[in-house]
This record gives C-alpha cells, sequence and structure tokens, in this order.
C-alpha cells in the first residue's frame, strides 16, 4: 500500500474526511475509491458513497478477498446511516466470515456491530442482544468500543433500564475520548441527552407529569396497576394483558384508569369510546357488552363495578392506577419519534421499524407533510422523510420494545 492510500486511511480512522480527500481525490484505483467512498459517507453524501464503493468492489482483483470483504462493510455501513434498512444481510455476513477467516477481527468485530445496530433500530432487541454477545468489547479499537457501547446503551435504553444504558455511555465515552473523533463524541452526548428528556407522561387522580427513564423504571417495579397508553396494555406488579389488538377495549380501559378512583358515566364512555355525540340505546346496549368483554380480560387484576351513574375500575392487589402515557399525545406519535433521530427515513423503513405495512406509513407521512411537521426529498424510491427534533418526542431508541418480562 502507497504512502498516500496509507495517510488517508489514517485521515478516516482520526474522522477527518477532508483530509483524506485531499490524499487520493483524483485517484481512479480501487483503494483509492474505497477511501473516498467512505468519506463521502462521512460527509453525508451516502448516493456518491455507495456509486465509489460499489466501484471500488468491483476493482478489486479476485485474490483481494479482503479488500471487497472490507467494501461490503462500508457498504452495509452507509446503507444503515442513511435508513436503508430493508436489504438482505447476506453480504454483511459473508464478509464478516472473510474478515474473521483472515484475521482481521477488528472489521469482522465491526461487521457484528453493524449487525446489531440494524437490528436495535427496527426493534428486534433479543437479536440486537445476540449479534452482540460475541464481542469483546475491551478488545476492540476506541472507536469501535464506543460505537459497541453506544448500542448497549440503546437496548438498555428500550429495555427501561436507565442504571445500565447510563453506565454502557459513560463508558462510550471514555472510549471516544481516546478515539478522538469528534462526530463521535457528539453522538454519545445527545444520547446523554436523551436519558434527561421526558420519556413518557403520568396522569394519576386527575394530575399529569412527566417522567424520564429513571421514573419510568421505577414506576415499573411499583405496586401501581399501569394502563400503558405507550404499548396499550394493562399491568401490575406480577401481570400484563395487552390489549393492542382491542382498541375499544383500551380505550374503555384508559378512561376507567384516568377517573380512579372514581367513576365514569355511561354518557362518558360512550363519547370517549365511540366517538358518538349523542348516545342511544343501541350505544348502550353496546357499552354493556363491551365493559363485559374488559371484565374478562381483567379478572385477574381488576374488576369494573357498576355505579349508579356509570362504571368503576377497582383493582385487586394494587395500591394506585395510573395511566402511562407519551409525552405528547399524537395520532402518528411513533413515526414522529423515529424521525426525531434527524436521518433520513424511507418509508419502507419507517415501516420495518414499526412492524406495520407501508401503505399504512405513507399514509401517515401523507398526513403529517400536509401538517407541515415533516418534509421529503426526492421521488420514487429514493424519496426520504425527515424533520428536526420535536420537543417532548423520544428517540428511536425508547420507540417500540417490549416492557421487561413482556
Amino acid at each position: 500500500m502507497d504512502a498516500l492510500i496509507t495517510a488517508a486511511a489514517l485521515a478516516l480512522a482520526a474522522g477527518d474526511p477532508l483530509g483524506a480527500l485531499k490524499r487520493v481525490a483524483l485517484r481512479e484505483d480501487a483503494p483509492a475509491l474505497a477511501l473516498r467512498g467512505i468519506a463521502m459517507a462521512q460527509l453525508g453524501d451516502f448516493a456518491r458513497s455507495k456509486l465509489l464503493l460499489h466501484r471500488a468492489t468491483r476493482g478489486f482483483g479476485p485474490d483481494e478477498a479482503m479488500a471487497r470483504a472490507r467494501c461490503a462493510v462500508a457498504e452495509a455501513e452507509v446503507a444503515l446511516f442513511s435508513r436503508d434498512l430493508g436489504g438482505s444481510t447476506k453480504a454483511l455476513d459473508a464478509a464478516r466470515a472473510v474478515l474473521q477467516a483472515h484475521g482481521d477481527h477488528a472489521n469482522a468485530a465491526y461487521a457484528q456491530y453493524l449487525q446489531a445496530r440494524r437490528l436495535l433500530l427496527i426493534g428486534r432487541l433479543d437479536e440486537a442482544e445476540r449479534a452482540l454477545a460475541p464481542l469483546d468489547a475491551a478488545a476492540l479499537p476506541p472507536a469501535s468500543r464506543a460505537s459497541c457501547e453506544l448500542v448497549i446503551a440503546g437496548i438498555a435504553m428500550r429495555r427501561l433500564r436507565a442504571a445500565t444504558a447510563r453506565a454502557a455511555l459513560i463508558r462510550a465515552e471514555q472510549a471516544a475520548r481516546q478515539a478522538r473523533i469528534p462526530a463521535l463524541m457528539a453522538e454519545i452526548q445527545s444520547t446523554f441527552l436523551v436519558l434527561d428528556r421526558p420519556a413518557a407522561r403520568l396522569i394519576a387522580q386527575g394530575d399529569e407529569r412527566l417522567l424520564k427513564l429513571d421514573e419510568v423504571e421505577a414506576l415499573l417495579g411499583s405496586t401501581a396497576l399501569i394502563v400503558d397508553a405507550c404499548r396499550y396494555a394493562v399491568r401490575d406488579a406480577g401481570s400484563l394483558i395487552s390489549l393492542e389488538r382491542r382498541p375499544v377495549l383500551f380505550a374503555l380501559a384508559r378512561v376507567l384508569a384516568e377517573a380512579w378512583p372514581g367513576d365514569v358515566s355511561r354518557a362518558t364512555l360512550i363519547a370517549r369510546t365511540f366517538r358518538a355525540k349523542h348516545a342511544d340505546e343501541s350505544h348502550r346496549a353496546r357499552l354493556r357488552v363491551e365493559i363485559g368483554r374488559l371484565r374478562a380480560l381483567l379478572r385477574t387484576v381488576a374488576g369494573i363495578s357498576a355505579t349508579k351513574h356509570g362504571f368503576a375500575l377497582v383493582p385487586h392487589h394494587a395500591s394506585a392506577v395510573v395511566v402511562l402515557a407519551r409525552p405528547v399525545d399524537d395520532a402518528h406519535a411513533a413515526v414522529l419519534a423515529l424521525l426525531a433521530d434527524g436521518e433520513s427515513w424511507s418509508s419502507s423503513a419507517l415501516a420495518l421499524a414499526l412492524g406495520t405495512s407501508q401503505r399504512g406509513v405513507q399514509r401517515t407521512l401523507d398526513a403529517l407533510a400536509k401538517a407541515g411537521k415533516v418534509d421529503s426529498f426526492g421521488r420514487g424510491r429514493a424519496c426520504r422523510w425527515m424533520n428536526p427534533p420535536v420537543p417532548g418526542f423520544p428517540t428511536s431508541l425508547l420507540l417500540p420494545a417490549p416492557f421487561p418480562g413482556d
């Protein structure tokens, strides 16, 4: 490897893409193309980066398997940060195997980290943990160690383990200081800020207050009966009852929980649950049916008593009843929270991360665009959506993941 290629590679490793480009900008050989591709990715020009990396891969000869494997890892990283999450990971897996076989353990570990980070982004926390399990973070270079700790922190935050997340971020910060890469340090600092932002809203006995991540964790360990409006479930210290596929029953549970220890009139329940302005006998009959269904589902944690005016929720064992809601009530809060990371997302990537249909996500994006909450650029498959961070919304690190014990 010649001196200019070595110098450009060192500049990239130090987070200096402009310094790398100064050395190889006019060269067309495969190693220079690969370094230029990585530099353009660091500068945010992902389309140009993909093109350069593809040309570099084609330029390496059949006896340069390690070089092609490193290009494949770089292409996977570009796909990750451009939120192109729907593609196959077979090329990355094959590249990791080649790097491992040739003794390039640092880049093989980085390929494993990229796999874990992709799984974290799409909410597959168990798989992300399994992907990280073989890695010995202490043996990695400082930059890779910091990135690995960031994923560990992200998993912990989505598991609602604030202390574990903070410890991982402290380790990441220490490694980033050794690496001396400003962009990496900035990413860690922004993740630290997430721990101090509101993660949820507590509604209890007519009062509301915002909760940080550690406060949500403490609430889940309490003796309260929690009606969770983030994941559409009802839980106490020993049970969890999902109402994700029963929106009417969840709406009833939430209204009853917000009124606890008081009752809710039949007219109010009909208005808030069925969206009916004027209740008639058919609405009252339907309310009786739905209350019966909800009573049957909640029988292990609470009862529903009929009162003179309506119905009241009566917990069996819990000391209190509370509602845990998103910091800001918005019909499209999940999409906004993912876009709040500041990156540009495709509708297919959003659908994959949320576990829903692309058509449904597209309708949501169109509605948000009309409301001026998101912007798009590009057309067709190249269309991307983004917005600046929205105050009050959690980042994607806090989005859809099961609570501990789910």
